[in-house]
């Protein structure tokens, strides 16, 4: 019932919007693992990097350089790093200069 009667658009502010909520990652174990994944891309592998405790601002940062060094594209989802290819060699010792504890997860 309560939905029903929110003010949703006022003459002096215009739309109303909600406040968005932040969702709170949880804090990982220290160790960064990095995992090869092809399903659900056409067969084009990528690498996944989770466990890195970096807020969203410098985990992008962190996304480009790596990028960067490794000569491809890549994305930052839901506070993992995906890099396209399979650099897991490159990136776990990029990783480890930056003073990184890093594991190869998978396969």
């Amino acid at each position: 019932m309560a939905e029903e009667n929110r003010l949703v658009y006022s003459t002096d502010s215009g739309r109303i919007r909600q406040e968005e909520v932040k969702v709170a990652r949880p804090k990982g174990d220290g160790i960064v693992r990095i995992q090869r994944q092809t399903s659900g891309r056409k067969g084009k592998g990528v690498c996944l990097i989770s466990g890195v405790d970096l807020d969203d601002a410098a985990l992008a940062k962190l996304a480009a350089e790596l990028k960067k060094k490794c000569g491809c594209g890549g994305a930052v989802k839901e506070g993992v790093i995906e890099i396209q290819g399979d650099n897991r060699d490159l990136l776990k010792t990029l990783l480890e200069a930056k003073g990184m504890k890093v594991k190869l997860a998978g396969g």
